[in-house]
Parts: structure tokens; C-alpha cells; sequence
């Protein structure tokens, strides 16, 4: 299925903003976990794969390239990093942060990825952790401050959904 697929490396297909910081585009994979019984509870996971730089954990997200739509970035990135596919659904949200290694401001784009399949096999199953936990575990794991608004904002829309579908089935 993804037997052969390897990362996309080198910054030469990156996009930069006009302060010559990255554009990076990232993904929070969420699913309903299951009860015993197989069906879907309430309960929310979230995925968190470890930085190939350190023992910290965070959403997958990756460089915005030329070729590709911020989207089909979301997508790449959660394959590679993290090896789980789905639906891409509206973004979260567009933050500025200051990169620790260089000090210049990147641009980071967050969506949410509703997981339909974990695959066994991933570009860079060898290179990281992935880890499903609930919001609470996850706010408290992840390293960016950025990520973490981004987690809040997906957790207030899927309340938000809850409670208007909850509303026309009563």
C-alpha cells in the first residue's frame, strides 16, 4: 500500500514568508476511541509522534511545498510522520511563532485529520514514536504552544458539532 513511499526531504520545493521563515503546515489526527463492545464512544485521542530531534512529542507537521496545497501538505505530513490517512477538515487556525534554531518567524498552518486507517508501515516508522492519547494527556505532552491552541480550537468545534446534533435528535 505505501510499500516504497520515502519522506520528501531538502528545503529546495519549501515556501517562505516574505522574513525568509518557513511555512509549515501540520495535522491533528483525532478518532472516537472504541468501548469494549467495538462501538464509538465520546471519548477523543488525539496522535502525537515524537520530533526526530529530541524525545518531545508533538502533532505531525512538516514544510509547505510549491508543488502542493496547504491541505495536500496536512495529508503528507501525517503519512510520513506519523502513518495514519483520513479526511482533512476545515483549518484550524494560522499562527506565527519564532523558531527556536534561527529566531525568525515562521508561519504554521493546523488541521484537523479525522484518521480512517493506521497503516503498519510508514515512511518514518523508524524515525518516531506514534502515540494516541486523550486532549488532557496530549495539551499537557505536546511541546508547541502554538499546536496546543490549535488542539483547543479542534476540541471546541467537535463539542460544538456534539451539542447542534444532540439538539436535532432530541
Amino acid at each position: 500500500m505505501v510499500f516504497g513511499l520515502a519522506s520528501r526531504s531538502g528545503r529546495e520545493m519549501q515556501r517562505y514568508n516574505s522574513n525568509g521563515g518557513r511555512r509549515v503546515v501540520g495535522c491533528i489526527p483525532y478518532r472516537y476511541k472504541q468501548d469494549i463492545d467495538g462501538s464509538m464512544s465520546n471519548e477523543l485521542e488525539v496522535l502525537l509522534v515524537s520530533s526526530q530531534k529530541s524525545h518531545t512529542f508533538m502533532f505531525p507537521k512538516g514544510g509547505w511545498e510549491v508543488d502542493e496545497t496547504l491541505e495536500e501538505a496536512a495529508c503528507r505530513e501525517s503519512l510520513e510522520e506519523a502513518g495514519v490517512v483520513g479526511i482533512v477538515e476545515h483549518e484550524l487556525g494560522e499562527w506565527s511563532f519564532i523558531s527556536k534554531r534561527y529566531g525568525i518567524y515562521y508561519e504554521g498552518h493546523m488541521f484537523p485529520l479525522l484518521v480512517k486507517e493506521q497503516l503498519e508501515f510508514w515512511p518514518e516508522k523508524n524515525l518516531r514514536t506514534r502515540l494516541w492519547m486523550n486532549v488532557v494527556e496530549a495539551r499537557e505532552v505536546c511541546q508547541h504552544w502554538w499546536m496546543k491552541e490549535a488542539l483547543d480550537i479542534l476540541v471546541h468545534r467537535l463539542n460544538l458539532h456534539q451539542n447542534i446534533v444532540a439538539r436535532i435528535n432530541y
